[in-house]
């Protein structure tokens, strides 16, 4: 898969850490990469764009992450959602994988941990 090409999407309400993966996933080639602030943005991005891979947080307003997760997935079964949450606890995980995420970054972001994702999930 050409990096290029992939349409990528970042939700979460820091913009620090938005920057900061965004800044890691154009240092792996990534160059169409989008952000918004929170789960009900998200949706409606997908909705409207269909991204390839959404990274999403779980802990945000309006909407949180696995409940963004559920809707991306009736929206858009075949967009990629990628968890990145300091919110590690293995329920957290398990809701996260059981509403439709493919895997699950713990933060802070790191560019080795985001490479190893996208290699697991692009295969």
């Amino acid at each position: 898969m050409n990096n290029e090409n992939v349409s990528i999407l970042i939700c979460d309400d820091s913009i620090l850490a938005r920057k900061n993966l965004s800044s890691i996933l154009s240092a792996l080639g990534f160059s169409n990469i989008n952000e918004v602030s929170n789960g009900q943005a998200a949706v409606d991005y997908v909705k409207e764009q269909a991204p390839d891979i959404v990274f999403l947080d779980i802990i945000m307003p309006v909407k949180d992450g696995i409940t963004a997760t559920k809707e991306i997935k009736e929206i858009n079964p075949a967009t990629t959602v990628v968890i990145c949450s300091s919110v590690g606890t293995q329920s957290h995980l398990r809701e996260a994988i059981k509403a439709g995420a493919k895997d699950f970054i713990q933060k802070p972001v790191e560019g080795a941990m985001v490479k190893q994702v996208i290699d697991h999930i692009t295969r």
